[in-house]
């Protein structure tokens, strides 16, 4: 083993890959480490040891994580492995990441910070004195400054049969409520203009604790979802700033949320993964939530909140999915209207039930399916769009060269960053208007392109 690095120039590489949930373990790992005093590098060959966090859900996930971890032993040689992929086991029952890449310092499973620390702390001995004071109130973050995930709960009681998330992340464990709320305060204190709630299955957040009263400044707070949402919209009321909700399953307790977003308080958008339409496709993944009436569902949340974006994933190609049942999903995109959806052709995931079931696709099916879905949801998507055209919106500004005056890329209330559309900022029509990063703007609609909107800005 290499000898122990000297504190005083301890500097850790790192690299978060994955979902957000992930994202949220990494920004706890970064601040632990800013809070002892190490340094973060830029590069793999400027650290004295790299950690990666990975994501272990589909083979693409796999590849990238794994070659990222290659890459990293070849341009420094000491590295530590955790998230999803850590957890993942390989032939045989070994570890998967240690059975690829021997060479790795140590491998953790997800949401470990401790267990990550302990292992850079027998590496690159930490500083005797922490400099608590260089690290920010909210912690450290990876995303751009105006905009943040709020991680409430992690693991999952479901068992669907595409899904190993369980296997790696464990059942449902929700974080406190006061916790939550103190993050979420902080968070907006520090400037984020917009919070995004994530979790595995953010509608079942309390369920674990029985709903239980916990207490925030005080105050009794039900460890549940809408009261969660109320002290939400509460919190980020003084500073302007966005709600928005990801990872929704479709209980009937949702329903209880939908005030919140017709008043504006939260906003009106649900991340809601339904993955297929058909009852029988729905048996066969082991979905919760009464899938079968999703539609109506649908149809009572937007008499309820007309203005609602609904973005949601779906599966082609599922093992025995007939023609008859993909052309049920087909037509479910049409009359669900939804907003913004996104499809993976069936992959089977090693440890999945899904693997086992009988009448699986072949791989050029399964593709060919996903690109009709995917026509068939982008022409609903394109509908949906035109409408908003001469509409005036609230946009938070994400990108602003020049304060705007050329232009500037956005986002309102219909798009999550990175995963929706974006809505093109024209120049300001006065030369001395500026536009910056992290501000709402008020523009009016003036075309659709594709998944995005032109704006100019009033």
């Amino acid at each position: 083993m290499s000898a122990p690095v000297e504190p005083a120039t301890a500097t850790i590489g790192f690299v978060s890959l994955g979902c957000p949930k992930a994202l949220t373990d990494s920004e706890l790992i970064l601040t632990q480490l800013s809070a002892e005093g190490y340094r973060t590098a830029k590069t793999f060959a400027g650290a004295d040891l790299v950690i990666v966090n990975t994501c272990g859900f589909i083979d693409e996930a796999v590849k990238e994580s794994l070659d990222t971890i290659g890459e990293a032993l070849a341009d420094n040689g000491r590295v530590i492995v955790t998230g999803c992929l850590g957890a993942k086991a390989g032939e045989g029952g070994g570890n998967l990441v240690k059975q690829v890449h021997p060479k790795v310092l140590a491998v953790t499973g997800p949401h470990a910070t401790q267990e990550v620390m302990d292992a850079v702390h027998a590496h690159v001995p930490k500083p005797h004195d922490p400099f608590v004071d260089l690290v920010p109130a909210q912690g450290i973050k990876l995303t751009p400054k105006h905009y943040a995930y709020l991680k409430i709960s992690e693991g999952c009681n479901h068992r669907c049969t595409f899904c190993i998330i369980p296997s790696l992340r464990g059942d449902l464990v929700s974080r406190p409520v006061g916790s939550v709320l103190a993050e979420a305060r902080a968070l907006f204190e520090a400037g984020v203009k917009e919070l995004l709630v994530v979790s595995q299955d953010t509608s079942a957040y309390g369920v674990d604790l029985k709903y239980r009263t916990g207490f925030f400044d005080g105050r009794p707070v039900k460890t549940r979802l809408t009261e969660l949402c109320e002290q939400l919209a509460a919190l980020a009321e003084p500073h302007g700033a966005w709600v928005r909700l990801h990872y929704v399953y479709p209980y009937p307790h949702v329903d209880e949320l939908l005030p919140l977003m017709a008043d504006g308080r939260v906003l009106p958008y649900l991340d809601v993964p339904f993955q297929h339409s058909h009852p029988a496709v729905l048996k066969r993944m082991k979905r919760p939530a009464s899938g079968e009436r999703n539609l109506e569902r649908i149809e009572a949340w937007r008499r309820a909140c007309p203005q609602l974006v609904i973005r949601s994933t779906f599966i082609a190609g599922f093992p025995g999915e007939s023609e008859a049942e993909f052309d049920h999903l087909l037509q479910f995109i049409g009359e669900a209207g939804i907003d913004r959806a996104g499809c993976f052709a069936y992959s089977p995931v090693a440890g999945a039930a899904a693997n086992e079931l009988p009448g699986a696709l072949p791989a050029a099916l399964r593709e060919e399916r996903r690109a009709r879905f995917m026509a068939a949801a982008e022409a609903a998507s394109a509908q949906r769009l035109q409408r908003r055209v001469g509409a005036t919106m609230q946009v938070l500004v994400d990108h602003a060269p020049l304060l705007g005056r050329k232009g500037a890329v956005g986002r309102s209330y219909a798009d999550a960053p990175e995963i929706d559309g974006t809505v093109r900022l024209l120049p300001p029509a006065k030369a001395s208007t500026q536009i910056r990063v992290g501000e709402f703007v008020r523009a009016r609609v003036v075309a659709a392109e594709g998944h995005d909107l032109v704006a100019q800005p009033q």
